[in-house]
């Protein structure tokens, strides 16, 4: 793709390339090698290796003690009872044995220390990786995060870090201390016979080649396994947060079938996997048998021609057993691995995703407080893959001035109110703050001066105080209580029953509809703007709750500059001015006293309202 055009009036890029990239389906996925995947799961998140080298003392510590038998018994057989003498030399075998159970003390210690470590630094990996990502999720544009299901999306920083925990915190030990198990073992084989050891490996030799082509296989079924998991928690989440609207149109039976169709995929894509997997047991199972018989028929004809001693022997078939176990735990392991390897694609591949909307930070414009003149120059958006729905604004709204915005659904009146927040760029043209492109506003400033109210406040679960001190932490509860006053709530907030510290419920399920939507006020408040967005709430309220709505709005609105999408008569009849859109423009604007007596869209608006509320 070729790099975006640079636009000589603004010095910002156009829309060529932010509208291809977003108009991607869903993130973008890591194409990465399996190894390349890893190394870049490891830089990102460093505490992985932290105090490594250590811990892989401890790990060649713990795993050369497994070695400890088998040497015992060789020094037993040979030396202890066949040493050359008619009666078995009990002192030298109680001296092995002894020094055998202090060295096998000495191993567990190694043991203990070596996963107390690795669980210690993975942990702190893990951790560090969730932040990252959660924290990128969120720097995220609106529009990005909605180009997958918000379930899909947090599965991708909580179900995917957790299958690369189960590894790293068991598939990656039993990696390390079977590898050093493999190496030990080998060294010592060969020691005792090369003969032999020539045998082993050339019995284990063509499964390993075999072994890296099905990793190929592998891992795509497993990014299929995290990509079906996604959806199927994605779903559950959709049908727990609309369990309401479920029941009220009666759609239990076909939610019912799109969860088992969701549950059905996600277990045919892990039972695909794991038949991938597990192909290796069986082979594993054939080929150690085949080792081992050939290690025991060859090894009795060394031992005839005096090459190798019974001692030698016996210890060499431990150490056999000793080398079969990590291949026949490499089933396992490879499960695992390439789990957590589709993991990890799926979480770099949320960090890979460049934010369509950057915070120039330090860099960035540092507005001081006051009054906002707003001016959109030549501004025009389309969503991906879809038609312009603003077409060129060039419109200013004065400081202190309260406008309503108006229009049919579709008329563009959303994606005007977008645009002036920030949650989107245009694709031609600048938004400006007191001549300052939103662009180059830092977000610490643009986020004080401009606050955005949506249609549907979103209260968390917790205290109507905590709710409110959302939008300033430092805020004490006579702070909240004076500000409850200023907007003629305080007989409202009287009337709950544990005042500021009324709870909830998760969403604000706790409050109706309008007392969540005098939260969302008093918290707007409280942020005190100086620039204010409203989505006006079309939710059906008592008509003494909408009373107290529109004192809050009118003293909220009170001297700052307000832009509301207007549904409500009265807030058009309220305000300053009116921009009326239709088809992706303003095609009218004015006091309502103006355009309602002028022929065109705003008329035939009113006379529509006029009718619908007689």
């Amino acid at each position: 793709m070729s790099a975006p055009a640079v636009t000589e009036s603004d010095g910002h890029t156009d829309s060529e390339g932010r509208r291809a990239e977003r108009g991607a389906r869903g993130l973008w996925r890591s194409s990465d090698s399996a190894i390349g995947t890893i190394r870049r799961g490891l830089r990102l998140s460093p505490e992985f290796t932290h105090g490594l080298g250590l811990t892989l003392v401890f790990a060649t510590a713990a795993t050369a003690g497994k070695v400890v038998v088998p040497i015992a018994v060789q020094q037993i057989i040979d030396n202890g009872i066949g040493g050359g003498t008619d009666q078995p030399d009990l002192d030298f075998v109680a001296t092995i044995a002894t020094l055998c159970a202090v060295l096998l003390v000495i191993t567990a210690v190694c043991s203990y220390l070596m996963n107390y470590r690795l669980f210690r630094a993975t942990e702190s990996g893990l951790a560090t990786l969730r932040r990252k990502a959660f924290r990128h999720v969120h720097d995220l544009s609106v529009l990005t995060q909605n180009s997958e299901r918000k379930g899909a999306l947090v599965s991708r920083v909580t179900a995917d870090v957790d299958q690369i925990s189960v590894f790293m915190q068991w598939g990656g030990l039993m990696m390390l201390v079977s590898s050093g198990q493999l190496v030990v073992a080998t060294v010592l084989m060969a020691v005792y016979s090369w003969q032999l050891t020539l045998i082993v490996w050339l019995c284990f030799l063509p499964m390993l080649v075999g072994v890296r082509w099905l990793q190929r296989l592998l891992s795509r079924a497993y990014l299929r396994v995290r990509e079906r998991t996604g959806d199927m928690l994605g779903t559950f989440g959709e049908t727990v947060m609309g369990a309401a609207t479920i029941r009220a149109h009666a759609t239990e039976e076909r939610t019912a079938r799109r969860i088992d169709e969701t549950v059905l995929a996600t277990r045919k894509a892990q039972v695909r996997a794991q038949r991938l997997s597990m192909a290796v047991s069986p082979v594993a199972e054939m080929v150690a048998a085949v080792a081992n018989a050939a290690v025991v028929v060859v090894g009795v004809l060394l031992g005839v021609a005096g090459d190798i001693t019974p001692g030698e022997l016996v210890a060499f078939l431990f150490l056999v057993t000793l080398f079969i176990a990590p291949m026949m735990m490499a089933t396992e392991i490879f499960n695992e691995a390439q789990n957590a390897i589709a993991g990890w694609r799926r979480v770099l591949g949320v960090l890979d995703t460049v934010p369509d909307i950057a915070d120039p930070g330090e860099a960035g414009h540092q507005l001081p407080r006051g009054p906002v003149r707003v001016r959109f120059e030549h501004v025009s958006y389309a969503y991906p893959d879809g038609p312009v729905v603003l077409d060129g604004a060039d419109e200013e709204i004065e400081p202190g001035t309260r406008l309503a915005v108006v229009g049919e659904t579709g008329s563009g009146k959303t994606t005007f109110v977008k645009l002036l927040t920030r949650l989107m760029d245009p694709d031609e043209g600048r938004v400006l703050l007191d001549d300052v492109d939103l662009r180059d506003i830092a977000f610490s400033s643009l986020r004080r001066r401009v606050v955005m109210v949506p249609q549907e406040g979103f209260l968390f679960d917790g205290s109507l105080a905590a709710n409110i001190r959302f939008a300033r932490p430092e805020a004490d509860d006579a702070d909240l209580e004076a500000a409850m006053a200023q907007l003629g709530l305080d007989d409202w907030l009287s009337g709950l029953a544990h005042g500021l510290h009324t709870p909830v419920g998760q969403r604000g399920e706790s409050l109706s509809a309008g007392e969540r939507q005098l939260v969302a006020l008093v918290r707007a408040y409280v942020a005190d703007p100086d620039l204010l967005v409203l989505d006006e709430a079309t939710s059906a309220v008592d008509p003494h709750t909408e009373v107290r709505i529109q004192r809050a709005l009118d003293r909220l609105t009170h001297d700052r500059t307000s832009v509301t999408i207007a549904h409500r008569l009265s807030t058009a009849e309220a305000a300053d001015e009116v921009f009326v859109f239709d088809s992706g423009r303003v095609v009218q604007r004015g006091p309502h006293t103006d355009l309602v007596a002028q022929p065109g869209v705003y008329a035939d608006l009113y006379a529509s309202w006029v009718r619908s509320s007689a």
